[in-house]
């Protein structure tokens, strides 16, 4: 049988705690090098995501705004860095690359909202987060998709 190329699994996430245990589910796997591609529309969650990753691994005191306006923050935390990347703002995929993401794709986790600004500089080994809408008005549907490396993780995983 050939290997499975990619895998996706959908998540209902009643709230925004579903929201946070999913982060660091995530968070307790991911590795320097990773990226985590976080897609939805405004509001959807992507920066209450990147929170929860973020205090999982630095602890809940440390601060995370959303880098909407800084377009990069950087964290410190188990001996790795975490990037959380905010390219709403950005309108061309060359001006993301002026950001330097390629060190963060190299040697840091790196947690990208509209991640679709990126183009062809979108590391193809990556996990996507599509985040959307739920039923009632805290609740989020969740898509997670892996590539590369994040099938196996994601396959590993008991997420629901």
């Amino acid at each position: 049988m050939p290997p499975v190329l990619d895998l996706a699994v959908l998540l209902s996430l009643a709230d925004e705690a579903a929201t946070r245990r999913l982060a660091a589910k995530l968070a307790a796997v991911a590795r320097p090098g990773d990226v985590i591609a976080l897609s939805g529309d405004l509001g959807a969650g992507k920066t209450s995501f990147a929170r929860g990753f973020i205090h999982a691994l630095a602890g809940r005191a440390v601060d995370v705004p959303s880098p909407t306006f800084t377009l990069v923050q950087t964290y410190e935390a188990a001996g790795l860095t975490i990037w959380h990347v905010d390219l709403y703002r950005i309108e061309r995929a060359e001006e993301a690359r002026e950001l330097g993401l390629e060190e963060a794709f190299a040697d840091a986790i790196a947690l990208i909202e509209w991640p679709e600004r990126l183009g062809r500089y979108l590391p193809a080994d990556r996990l996507d987060l599509r985040l959307g809408f739920g039923p009632t008005p805290d609740a989020r549907e969740a898509c997670l998709e892996g590539h590369g490396a994040w099938v196996r993780r994601l396959a590993d995983l008991q997420l629901a």
